[in-house]
C-alpha cells in the first residue's frame, strides 16, 4: 500500500500539543481501533489548529518534514501488510 499523501497523527500519549511539519492532514485521534472519525485540518496562514473532535493543540513547525511530529510517536502510519 502507498503512504499517506495527506500526513495523519494521532495523540495515543494524551500530550497538549502536537508539533507538526504539515499544515494540512488528518487527526485521527488515537491508534485503531480507538481513532476518532479522521478529521481534516487546515491551518492556513495560521500556526496552530485545534482539532475539533479530540482538542488535541497541533502546532506547525518548519524544520519537521511533512510526515513528522514531536513527539515522534503521534505520527501514525498505516501498518504494512503482512
Amino acid at each position: 500500500m502507498a503512504d499517506h499523501i495527506i500526513p495523519h497523527f494521532q495523540n495515543d500519549a494524551g500530550v497538549p500539543v502536537i508539533e507538526v511539519g504539515a499544515k494540512e492532514f488528518m487527526c485521527i485521534g488515537a491508534r485503531p481501533p480507538f481513532d476518532h472519525p479522521h478529521v481534516f485540518c487546515d491551518m492556513g496562514d495560521d500556526t496552530e489548529i485545534i482539532c475539533e473532535y479530540c482538542s488535541t493543540l497541533f502546532r506547525y513547525d518548519p524544520k519537521l518534514d511533512p510526515h513528522e511530529a514531536r513527539p515522534p510517536e503521534c505520527a501514525w502510519t498505516e501498518p504494512k501488510a503482512a
